[in-house]
Order: structure tokens, then sequence, then C-alpha cells
């Protein structure tokens, strides 16, 4: 969507990059280094280098060329465990956010957990940052209906309330920024559909023998 290429040449092809000479997969990988190719910033730049940039939770967000950025990244101490924090540019905006909006809710921004609370926070930060540095072009990505389009399936009566919930952050925000006379675009990156004689691989592969398995503390790996 920041390109306009394809994944054969933006270089993006999924969520997970397996290393074939490591033996070890990762998964959401953040650099914005990754992604190949011309972004729209280098276009509008181009056409006019006074133009300002701030991305607010657009995935692949650390180290992009732009003025100003909001992304997770959890804190991951000596002892294993997982701090909720951002990562920002410029550096001292990750405290000021967390001063007067509190901290980031990376559990309830991901994960079984996740609630409204996680869109409500990056809401009120794209707000902050639109009054503090007046960008451009504003990118706000708010994730909430991805959890419970995955929990409860689209066609779950449940899921009227997740709605409603998402329209009222939004229109909070859209509020906000059409106070200052921006324009709204607003964008879908992938949909939730219920699906029929789906295929569960491991399983398959579980039923046939061929499925290596590790017990961690009960789990298997």
């Amino acid at each position: 969507m920041l390109t306009g290429a394809k994944p054969s040449s933006h270089g993006i092809v999924g969520n997970g990059w397996h290393n074939r000479e490591t033996a070890e997969t990762r998964f959401w990988q953040q650099s914005n280094h990754l992604v190949q190719g011309d972004k729209i910033w280098d276009k509008l730049r181009s056409r006019d280098p006074s133009v300002t940039i701030a991305n607010c939770f657009w995935w692949y967000a650390m180290y992009a060329d732009v003025d100003v950025t909001v992304t997770p990244r959890p804190m991951y101490p000596a002892d294993g465990s997982k701090i909720p924090d951002i990562w920002t540019r410029p550096g001292d905006l990750r405290s000021d956010l967390q001063s007067a909006l509190g901290q980031f809710p990376l559990f309830r921004f991901w994960g079984p957990a996740a609630d409204i609370a996680g869109s409500r926070w990056i809401s009120q930060a794209a707000i902050e940052i639109d009054q503090k540095f007046d960008p451009t072009l504003l990118l706000v990505y708010l994730p909430h209906l991805d959890y419970g389009l995955q929990k409860y399936g689209p066609n779950d009566p449940r899921m009227r309330t997740e709605r409603q919930l998402i329209d009222e952050v939004a229109s909070d925000l859209i509020d906000s920024l059409r106070k200052n006379g921006r324009r709204i675009l607003i964008v879908n990156e992938y949909g939730i559909g219920e699906v029929n004689k789906a295929v569960a691989p491991n399983r398959f592969l579980r039923k046939h023998g061929l499925l290596n398995i590790r017990v961690e503390r009960g789990r298997e790996l």
C-alpha cells in the first residue's frame, strides 16, 4: 500500500521468514529496510521537499525515513520477560506519549486479551502527534477488528458490538483531524471471511506420523 508495488518487487511476502542456514523462523520483523522500492513519502518529497510524514502504528515502521514514528516495541530484559513499550522517532516522543496517555497497552493491542484499549491509545496518540507536529501526511492504523474477527468469526453477533466500539474511536479521531482541516482517507489492508473445508497441515502430518514435536512446560513445539 505504501509502495504501489506487488510482493514480487517490494520484498514483503509474509509475516514470517524461515532462515534455512540457521533453521529458525522469525516473525513480525519491524525494520522498514525490509520494504524495497520507493515509498509514498519518497514520491511526495520529490515533488515538495517540505513535506513531512508521521506514521502511527503502520507496520515495518522502525527506521523508516519519516519525520515521526510510533510503533509497538516491547522491552525484553535478561530475565526473559516482555514489558509493554513503544519505539518512537524522535526518541523523546516515547516518554511524552506514555506520560500523557499511560503505558502502551501491548497485551490489549494483540493476543487473546486484545480489546478496544489498544486502538483507543493509538487514536489518542495520533491526535497528540497531529497537534504537536502537524505532518503533511499522517498514517494511523487502528487494529481492533483484527482479533475480534479471529476470535468470533465475521458473522458472530458479538461483532456488532466490536464494530460499534471501533466506529466510536475512529469517529473521535476523524472529528479531531477534520478540525485541523485534514482530508481523511480510510483504507483496509485485508478482510477476514468464513471458510469451508479448511486444511490443518499439522493435524495431517501428525495423523501420518510425520510431525516431530518437543514438549516444553506442557506445550508442544
